[in-house]
């Protein structure tokens, strides 16, 4: 039977490979519109009547919480893709709705699927409701997005604003937290600060790096054939994960 299927994805090559992978899991999903922003995939809802949808959570226009509810009173299905936010894994985790963490790896896009095939066929039951609380929780979290990183040095403290920093690297018991003028430790740990930094602001490029992309000059390949980001005010050459690399697609 044919399921109808909707993406919106706002980066071209994400939104392309997240097509290319779903015809070859999921042969009998016909996709019906792949949306670059949220007031597009809004239109598209209303006109084809997605079953299933894969929806950016952020998004130019409206959002993928937006989208979600239009998806979700029609009775259909919502998978939210994200690159990083702690609270609102959570969410997903705590209700019906199932995720994907950006990079999108095969196996995990392999569970979803199949997860989606059982669930056709249950009633959505109160996903309004979710959606609405799930909104609630994100907005929670954005109030709680980190501001200062506060450092002991010496025998005082010193404030940084979130917008001085560069990126931070995990190192052993410490974080390092390098600026444009130099750099402190602090003990909280990556992890942590991770669920309290903008996700479209920081990128994890490493498991133990974290880089703000306006701070990013280019991506290179190395002599080995590994990526690397060089910085535009630092000199020091960061490496990138292999499965962190697919999200520099298009820069």
């Amino acid at each position: 039977m044919t399921i109808r299927g909707l993406i919106a994805e706002d980066e071209a090559p994400q939104r392309e490979d997240l097509c290319t992978k779903l015809r070859a899991y999921w042969p009998e999903l016909q996709l019906v519109a792949a949306c670059e922003n949220g007031s597009e995939a809004l239109e598209a809802v209303s006109q084809c009547r997605p079953q299933v949808a894969f929806l950016d959570i952020r998004m130019p226009g409206a959002s993928g919480l937006d989208v979600a509810c239009a998806v979700a009173e029609t009775g259909g299905l919502v998978v939210f893709t994200t690159a990083y936010d702690e609270y609102a894994i959570q969410a997903f985790e705590a209700g019906a709705i199932d995720y994907l963490l950006k990079p999108i790896q095969d196996t995990r896009l392999q569970q979803s699927v199949a997860r989606l095939r059982q669930r056709l066929a249950e009633p959505a039951g109160d996903l309004v409701a979710r959606l609405q609380q799930l909104s609630q929780n994100l907005e929670m979290t954005r109030s709680t997005q980190i501001r200062w990183i506060t450092a002991s040095v010496g025998d005082s403290v010193r404030m940084f604003d979130i917008d001085e920093v560069i990126y931070f690297q995990a190192h052993e018991k410490y974080v390092r937290v390098m600026t444009g003028s130099g750099e402190v430790a602090i003990r909280t740990p990556l992890k942590e600060l991770i669920a309290g930094l903008d996700p479209d602001t920081f990128w994890q490029v490493q498991r133990g790096i974290v880089v703000r992309v306006s701070a990013i000059e280019r991506l290179r390949k190395n002599e080995l054939g590994k990526f690397e980001l060089v910085l535009k005010q630092r000199k020091e050459v960061l490496p990138v994960g292999s499965s962190y690399a697919q999200r520099f697609r298009g820069m």
